[in-house]
């Protein structure tokens, strides 16, 4: 498994919009039947306007599969566009976690 926690800061469009956009974005993960391997959540700092997008993904056929769709490109481009063309992506790698609940 490997991990992913984007980070921008909110600067262009409105808020309403975005938050559409980002619905829109995972609809289309959740939708297609090639990408169960993708889990993908989006979170807003409660007191500015910081985002950390925070993804995960299986093996590398899910990301070769993600990276396909147009409609990815789409997102990654409207992201840097509301971020000002500032987006950090960073690899995480696990140290410790708990274990699965169930």
């Amino acid at each position: 498994m490997k991990h992913f926690i984007i980070k921008y800061r909110f600067t262009n469009g409105t808020k309403e919009d975005w938050h559409r956009e980002i619905a829109r974005f995972i609809a289309g993960l959740d939708a297609d039947p090639a990408l169960k391997g993708v889990s993908y959540r989006v979170m807003k700092n409660a007191k500015d306007s910081d985002y950390y997008h925070l993804a995960s993904v299986v093996d590398d056929a899910s990301v070769a599969a993600l990276n396909s769709r147009d409609w990815f490109k789409h997102y990654t481009e409207a992201t840097k566009a509301v971020a000002g063309g500032e987006v950090t992506v960073l690899p995480l790698e696990v140290i410790a976690e708990t274990a699965p609940k169930g």
